[in-house]
């Protein structure tokens, strides 16, 4: 994918009747990313337990989620927080938190910030992150969901030694013919030339002795070949929690993983969150369709600045926020201020 250009005007200059020039917004869309594996680091939460909520809210989460997500938030090291059926209850949580602590509202009547939030996307796990930011599931549901999805994803892995690497540059038709040379499979694109090739640790070691011209090959810490058919016995335990799954609409615009598009109905948004965790994830497509839905300005919630990276390299002209910690809530409401439709 190609660097995008937002659509423009978002502002116009205009003279007054006194000769002077100003600039008048127009047309501003806010929307809220969730990232995926791989974002949480060791403490990351620590900061954020001295906001008013966040706490509470965390230990209370922990009992859907089934671990102590203030310990693994705040006390556990890399490689327990690596463990995918830790990683992923503890992202979703840690989106929730401190989306929460930015809007409030999100946590009582997501649609009351219809006219403030225009749209929301997670990348992999972040997609339950955003699901339930957008109302379609409450956090206590989403908790739960993701424990099932962490738990399958897990179990998945340890059946084969698997992996991915993120590959980056190289032309995309290379890239492409490299990949399926040594039988891996692209399990993320995330636009501006970022592939992530996932598969067998051979076929990934086979990949960085011979990566394709060009590209630089950067194994990554995950836990296995996720969003891959190495995936698959972990669909079928997600598909047979979902089936005890009701979601309402989204409140918002809520941008699927499999194909960058809108779902509208929270039954279509259940059934898209369990095929991904064997397919792909097209981020790329979710940026082409934050451009054409007119984005302005993009705020990441925690563990933040991965997805914030991807837009400022591929959407010119796109505000963007990593809400890393909570010093950067006041900007963050600045942003909301500004931007909200």
């Amino acid at each position: 994918m190609g660097t995008l250009q937002a659509p423009a005007p978002f502002s116009v200059t205009v003279r007054t009747r006194a000769g002077e020039l100003r600039r008048e917004k127009v047309d501003y869309v806010l929307v809220l990313v969730a990232p995926g594996q791989g974002a949480q680091a060791p403490g990351f939460l620590t900061p954020w337990l001295a906001v008013d909520g966040v706490a509470d809210r965390l230990r209370a989460w922990s009992d859907p989620a089934g671990l102590d997500l203030v310990h693994y938030g705040t006390e556990a090291g890399a490689e327990e927080i690596k463990d995918t059926a830790v990683a992923q209850p503890l992202l979703v949580a840690a989106g929730l938190a401190t989306g929460y602590a930015l809007l409030p509202e999100l946590a009582a009547d997501p649609a009351a910030l219809k006219g403030t939030v225009g749209a929301v996307a997670g990348h992999s796990v972040g997609e339950i992150t955003a699901a339930a930011l957008a109302g379609s599931l409450s956090p206590e549901a989403a908790l739960a969901f993701v424990r099932e999805r962490g738990l399958g994803m897990a179990e998945a892995a340890a059946v084969t030694a698997t992996g991915m690497s993120a590959v980056l540059g190289g032309d995309p038709e290379e890239v492409a013919a490299k990949l399926a040379e040594h039988g891996l499979t692209a399990a993320n694109n995330n636009g501006g030339g970022q592939v992530v090739a996932a598969g067998t640790l051979e076929q990934l070691d086979a990949l960085k002795a011979d990566p394709p011209a060009k590209a630089r090959i950067i194994p990554l810490a995950v836990a296995g070949a996720f969003h891959t058919a190495h995936m698959a016995p972990g669909v079928e335990r997600l598909a047979k929690h979902a089936e005890g799954v009701t979601a309402a609409d989204p409140a918002f615009t809520y941008l699927s993983n499999a194909d960058g598009q809108a779902v509208a109905t929270g039954a279509e948004l259940v059934r898209r969150l369990v095929d991904q965790v064997s397919n792909p994830v097209r981020w790329d497509l979710c940026m082409e369709r934050l451009g054409e839905l007119g984005a302005t300005c993009v705020i990441e919630v925690s563990p933040a600045g991965t997805l914030t990276n991807l837009v400022k390299r591929n959407l010119k002209g796109v505000a963007t926020l990593a809400l890393k910690t909570p010093d950067d809530l006041a900007k963050a409401r600045e942003l909301v201020a500004e931007h909200a439709g």
